[in-house]
């Protein structure tokens, strides 16, 4: 950091936004539980998290109030372009052990990553979650990675096997689907098995979870995530819940997250449901006459930063 001792400087390896329109999903279901888990104040204006490592090669997560200097590195960096950046130590709110996520990279010149020695001081080192198991931060880091890879994700999805409005399929592909029309299980999804194929696709049409909800088979659990997400364009949740980001000129790219679920969807498109009890499970949501209206209403209460 600028103006520390050698020893206490930080080499930054990499930065993040910590704010109601962008911050590490793997933290929380919205930005107020996000800034809780680092013990930190659900600020409007947000925080920047820099990660990186100290003289010693300990993991650190420094914590600042210079939202606008981290944002403008992260835009440098996501162009290939170099960019030091340098916190002053006036805005730093707080350094925190260990990293929220998993890092490739390690600083040169010093030990490997590891954290760092607290004698029992303090909050207890950040940790990425375990990838081997699945709970709520899996399922939200699975929700980020389809949003960030749509295409590759989309083009697994035989729109043939969702069920038209008036119920019935769309091809013989979708033969394959269950009996309670709940949806498939792409087996190989984030956190998932090793499967190749996808399933034949969620119902649309008929009657949804609640009015104005788009109809999504008999799977509970996507039943309750939809009810939900039509819920909060009646009584707006915490900041954060609902993300919106630029996918073309006129098409927006939507993260939403409720207690147990994640929902990604195009506002164009389809959306996928994650669900903590279906691991590694994707469960698609054909569009449907509900689900565009959905879409647009909760795309309206999320934050579009410039």
């Amino acid at each position: 950091m600028a103006g520390a001792d050698a020893d206490d400087a930080l080499l930054v390896l990499t930065a993040m936004l910590l704010t109601p329109a962008r911050f590490p999903s793997v933290l929380g279901d919205d930005y107020v539980a996000a800034c809780a888990a680092l013990a930190l104040e659900p600020y409007e204006e947000g925080y920047g998290l820099v990660l990186g490592q100290d003289g010693e090669g300990a993991r650190w997560t420094v914590v600042v109030d210079d939202v606008s200097l981290v944002a403008v590195a992260i835009a440098a960096w996501d162009c290939g372009m170099a960019h030091d950046l340098s916190p002053d130590e006036r805005s730093v709110v707080c350094a925190l052990p260990g990293w929220p996520l998993a890092l490739t990279v390690a600083a040169p010149g010093v030990p490997a990553p590891h954290d760092p020695e607290t004698d029992g001081l303090g909050p207890a080192p950040l940790a990425p979650p375990d990838p081997e198991s699945w709970g709520p931060a899996q399922r939200r880091l699975g929700a980020d990675e389809i949003a960030e890879r749509w295409a590759l994700w989309r083009e697994q999805i035989d729109d043939a096997a969702f069920v038209r409005p008036d119920g019935e399929r769309r091809g013989e592909a979708a033969e394959g689907t269950g009996s309670d029309g709940a949806g498939s299980e792409n087996s190989g999804g984030p956190g998932g098995g090793s499967g190749d194929e996808p399933g034949s696709g969620s119902t649309v049409g008929g009657e949804g979870a609640e009015s104005g909800a788009p109809a999504a088979g008999h799977h509970p659990g996507v039943r309750r995530a939809l009810s939900e997400a039509v819920a909060y364009t009646r009584t707006p949740p915490p900041p954060g819940r609902i993300r919106s980001v630029f996918a073309s000129a006129d098409t927006r790219t939507l993260r939403v997250d409720g207690p147990g679920w994640s929902m990604v969807a195009r506002t164009d498109d389809i959306a996928l449901i994650l669900l903590d009890e279906e691991p590694g499970a994707v469960l698609p949501v054909g569009r449907g006459p509900a689900l565009p209206g959905l879409l647009e209403a909760l795309d309206a209460l999320a934050p579009h930063p410039a």
